[in-house]
């Protein structure tokens, strides 16, 4: 209920009345009677004591009160006042989803998964097996066209599954971009996926060279994102304090080791992968994060 104060002195008075004249009290509508069918309750005038003097009542359609701009409050739509308050989604949740404009590395990067991922699944198999053999990066590839194998490798996911990647991205990339900014995400991102990919990559052509591997060994689909975001993860862990970084760096080496243990153990490409992740995540945890520890969150 809304108040306004006013005062009884200030109603005008047509004359004094005398002694013994009695003052006839106001007529009461149905419409001016609080409770009422037609009246809701608007405006109660006290006159500095708790027990109220007179009572404005806002009647539905009445001209006057749309003169005076006295506009009824929308009512609640029927549905929002069936879900429980805890339910809804709250703006704080809302912010961890990559935006164009909080996060433009990270969305623009999804976005560009998205459209990779789609041509491998409605695409013409030619070509995008054309395009996945020019992109891995084998040992076969980075021995002749190593710069064509680095870069575009990281533009496709193994298996065109683009949700999983994107809910990893919004966990491991969008927060790093928060606070450091997309050049520095793109920095620290990249450097990890070069680095564990030649880290792993060089070990195997030197084995292939001096025949320990046979040369098939150097020609196997070797794309993907994940030596980025592991790389992003761990300086996010690194940043992290106390107990808090210890559990950050267990969930780290868990995931590294779950990766490898639900694939094929045996075969050379999970060998390969398995120590890539390693690198990438300890490259972000040991290199990247003490560097970085000190550098101020970027202004918003």
């Amino acid at each position: 209920m809304t108040w306004l104060r006013a005062r009884p002195s200030a109603v005008p008075m047509a004359g004094k009345p005398g002694p013994g004249t009695e003052i006839p009290e106001p007529a009461t509508t149905a419409a001016a009677t609080p409770g009422r069918a037609g009246g809701t309750p608007l405006v109660e005038i006290i006159d500095g004591s708790s027990r109220p003097t007179a009572t404005a009542v806002l009647v539905k359609n009445d001209p006057a009160a749309s003169s005076l701009g006295l506009v009824q409050p929308a009512p609640r739509l029927p549905f929002l006042a069936a879900v429980p308050a805890t339910w809804r989604p709250k703006r704080a949740w809302l912010r961890l989803v990559p935006s164009p404009r909080s996060t433009p590395f990270t969305f623009g990067y999804l976005v560009l998964l998205l459209g990779t991922s789609l041509l491998i699944r409605f695409g013409s198999s030619t070509l995008t097996g054309k395009l996945l053999t020019v992109s891995s990066t084998d040992a076969h590839n980075m021995a002749r066209h190593p710069l064509t194998a680095l870069l575009t490798s990281a533009f496709w996911i193994a298996g065109g599954g683009w949700l999983p990647y994107a809910v990893i991205f919004a966990i491991a990339v969008a927060p790093f971009e928060r606070r450091f900014g997309g050049l520095r995400t793109a920095l620290v991102f990249f450097s990890g996926h070069v680095l564990a990919t030649i880290a792993t990559e060089l070990p195997v052509m030197a084995l292939i060279h001096t025949d320990v591997l046979p040369h098939s060994a150097g020609r196997w689909l070797d794309i993907g994102v994940s030596y980025g975001f592991l790389t992003t993860a761990g300086v996010l862990v690194a940043l992290l304090r106390g107990r808090a970084r210890i559990a950050g760096i267990v969930a780290l080496e868990l995931f590294v080791i779950g990766v490898y243990v639900t694939d094929d153990p045996a075969s050379l490409a999970s060998v390969v992968t398995v120590l890539g992740h390693a690198c990438a995540a300890h490259f972000g945890l040991l290199v990247w994060g003490p560097r970085l520890r000190s550098v101020p969150r970027i202004a918003r």
